[in-house]
């Protein structure tokens, strides 16, 4: 006897086409930027490996000797690791920041499958080169530092790519929502990485590394089987974005309800048919897109706002050793807390920005309260585990959320601007923009850590609360613009109100008193009849007559 259809393959067929592949899309993409960020991870839990306390593992089992820095990997084992570790971290996000601006532009160019799955194998090679150096002995610097510019270019591939996919696919209703679930990858990512690095960082620190190159060049090659960069690819409507092509040619756009759309078409047919190359939009200048309204202070503003995430991205693990006292995977482990709270942060930005539709006020009021938080959690964060943890975990949704939602929410919003007239051909420059700016600061951030620690780790939050307030001030004239809109809705809004109210009290003949009084609320009484209430008369003639000329005994004048 043949078995029923699995419950699975059931939910699947019941499920319209459009919402399978968006659907197809949305994890992909998140299983990939989850593999970029679980690579990029394992340096800051192997810093504290790299330079340990070797006073307590006893004397040199060597040569007897007492020094404590016997067990150290070579040329980290001198003073100055701190700020060997600022290098090894600059060379990677200078790469990157660099690389970005560049990246977007071939994004646009290429098809993003290729370059995407590319970059991911690319990717993997260089992180596992990195974890080699300590199977191949390899103790000279400019090895490391090599590996870590490399690994930065080719990581630019993965961003711009992967929000120009969501974009194409998902329009402007709940992209805020949608977005800051989808932006989780982030964090998970961060932490898969901070647990995978921590099973082999005491014993062998090398496969910290090898281990997430592998995941992340196997996740490319799926990336290549299966990811669809368009829906027209595979005979699917586009999103509400795609305002020129709906207006152009409504009975074109297929439905979801079936194989055929309004125009006649079979889907697989529409399908097999590619654009024609005279179809397709040009793709977007650098300096056009710059002109777009609100890229440049989005831009700035994630500049100081990455800069703070990515400080506690390179440095929490071995602050919270030098601080707690507690061991490499212990710290680990409990700096996994701060990503828990940016996948909080990233999905209440979201649904927050999209019910009030201010992403920049919804942005500015995060930074407004993350900044007293960062204070309090250096101050009082590490008196007990459950400060600790409660800490770890407000902080980072306060200073992730904001980072969140500005590189996947406003920046496929900004791609695919009004002012863009239908062309989404610029949302892989907009987002490599947007992000290739704060890559400015996530470089910035670890390096001035590196070199203010030295001074005592105040000063370093001191370095973070002050960025955190420059985002805020630079997002000022678009949040003013988002409360002046507001202000004007609510107006028409309220207009609106009494002038439905008053029609309706005309339809029910209402006398004239409780007319009189509606309008000494809302202003002086008009001294003709609105056009839209003529009907409330008898006589047709008198539309823009004074009261006094209605024809209805209630509506005159007493």
């Amino acid at each position: 006897m043949r078995a029923a259809l699995a419950p699975g393959v059931r939910l699947l067929r019941a499920l319209p086409r459009d919402s399978r592949y968006r659907g197809l899309t949305l994890v992909l993409t998140f299983l990939c930027y989850t593999s970029y960020h679980l690579s990029r991870k394992p340096i800051s839990i192997v810093k504290s490996q790299l330079h340990p306390n070797c006073s307590a593992l006893g004397t040199n089992p060597h040569n007897g000797s007492n020094s404590t820095t016997w067990c150290s990997w070579a040329p980290f084992d001198q003073d100055n690791y701190k700020e060997l570790f600022g290098a090894l971290d600059n060379a990677f996000l200078v790469a990157y920041a660099i690389g970005m601006f560049i990246s977007g532009i071939f994004g646009e160019r290429l098809p993003l499958r290729y370059y995407l799955s590319g970059g991911m194998v690319l990717s993997g090679l260089f992180t596992a080169l990195f974890g080699l150096g300590y199977f191949w002995d390899i103790h000279v610097l400019w090895y490391f530092i090599i590996v870590q510019v490399c690994n930065g270019l080719v990581q630019t591939t993965g961003w711009p790519s992967v929000v120009a996919c969501v974009g194409n696919w998902f329009g402007k209703g709940k992209r805020g929502l949608i977005m800051g679930i989808w932006n989780s990858h982030t964090s998970v990512g961060n932490i898969l990485g901070s647990l995978i690095a921590g099973v082999w960082v005491s014993s062998e620190w090398g496969l910290s590394f090898i281990v997430p190159g592998i995941i992340i060049a196997a996740v490319g090659v799926a990336c290549f089987f299966f990811l669809v960069e368009h829906p027209e690819d595979v005979g699917c409507s586009p999103p509400l974005h795609h305002v020129m092509s709906d207006e152009k040619d409504p009975e074109g756009v297929s439905s979801d309800d079936g194989p055929l759309g309004a125009s006649g078409h079979s889907s697989a047919e529409s399908s097999e048919n590619p654009k024609e190359p005279s179809d397709e939009p040009e793709a977007i200048s650098f300096l056009g897109a710059l002109r777009i309204p609100g890229v440049v202070e989005f831009s700035l503003c994630l500049l100081f706002a990455k800069l703070v995430s990515y400080t506690f991205l390179y440095w929490l693990p071995l602050y919270i050793v030098n601080v707690a006292h507690f061991g490499a995977k212990e710290a680990g482990d409990l700096s996994t807390l701060f990503d828990v709270g940016g996948i909080l942060g990233g999905i209440f930005a979201g649904l927050i920005s999209d019910y009030s539709g201010g992403r920049a006020t919804t942005c500015c009021a995060m930074l407004v309260v993350a900044a007293p938080m960062l204070f309090l959690y250096n101050r009082i964060g590490q008196t007990g585990i459950g400060t600790s943890i409660a800490m770890l975990i407000v902080c980072g949704a306060l200073v992730n959320g904001p980072y969140a939602l500005i590189t996947t929410a406003v920046s496929a919003d900004l791609g695919t601007h009004e002012s863009l007239k239908g062309n989404a051909k610029a949302l892989s420059t907009v987002t490599a923009i947007i992000d290739g700016t704060g890559s400015v600061g996530a470089a910035l951030g670890p390096l001035l850590a590196g070199l203010i620690s030295p001074t005592g780790w105040n000063n370093v939050f001191y370095m973070l609360i002050a960025a955190d307030v420059l985002a805020c001030l630079l997002l000022a004239r678009v949040v003013v613009k988002e409360v002046r809109g507001w202000c004007g809705y609510m107006a028409r809004k309220r207009g609106y109100v009494w002038q439905s109210l008053a029609s309706a009290l005309l339809r029910t003949d209402v006398c004239y008193p409780l007319l009189l009084l509606l309008h000494l609320h809302v202003g002086a009484v008009p001294q003709t009849i609105p056009r839209a209430m003529s009907h409330s008369c008898g006589d047709k003639d008198i539309v823009g007559a004074s009261w006094g000329n209605c024809s209805r005994p209630c509506l005159t004048r007493r």
